[in-house]
């Protein structure tokens, strides 16, 4: 490959970087031109304060904040953070746990869910209400919220069936989840209190 085609394969995989997730099975000559030019990438993005996380058996590859080496100043973010609301929180949670217990079990390496699955999973942590249609209008915004951050992925032809999506235990790592089930704990505790 010529010096112009890789400034060519650079230009495109860093475009393709900086809009999001970079998937192997999605696009397989960029993520081909990634692993080849993959030092060139990891310099060029630490002059921006990113660091490039590349997993190649999941095959996925995404930009993420460098924190600063001792001596470095910090720099401005440049990957912004989101503040998710409690129920997508609790809906990550739940599908990173599932996706631990998927694993566990072995077989096939794609989760996949349906609605009502979900759903099920989900209820057990909302309040209760009569109005089970706003609930479930509830549910499917934050579905479609966590398919927007990338985590879940609609079934082409079968509706109301999800993939999980690997690149979830990147972002919800097991720390994460112990935090959250610690403080889901202190909330059915809390919770329990205020009944009696």
């Amino acid at each position: 490959m010529s010096e112009a085609e890789q400034e060519q394969q650079l230009s495109l995989v860093l475009i393709t970087l900086f809009r999001g997730v970079l998937y192997r099975d999605s696009q397989p000559r960029y993520w081909q031109s990634l692993l080849e030019l993959q030092a060139r990438v990891r310099d060029y993005v630490r002059v921006l304060g990113l660091e490039l996380r590349l997993d190649e058996a999941e095959g996925y590859a995404y930009l993420a904040h460098r924190p600063p080496a001792e001596d470095e100043p910090e720099l401005p973010r440049l990957v912004a953070r989101r503040q998710l609301s409690w129920p997508v929180s609790l809906l990550l949670a739940l599908l990173r746990k599932k996706l631990a217990e998927h694993d566990a079990l072995g077989g096939d390496p794609r989760l996949i869910l349906s609605r009502e699955e979900i759903v099920d999973m989900v209820r057990l942590f909302l309040p209760d209400t009569a109005n089970e249609a706003k609930l479930m209008d509830r549910i499917d915004r934050d579905i479609n919220k966590v398919i927007e951050l990338g985590f879940l992925r609609r079934l082409r032809g079968q509706e109301g069936r999800y993939e999980v999506l690997r690149i979830l235990q990147s972002f919800v790592d097991a720390q994460w989840l112990n935090d959250f089930e610690q403080r889901l704990s202190e909330y059915r505790d809390h919770a329990a209190g205020g009944e009696a």
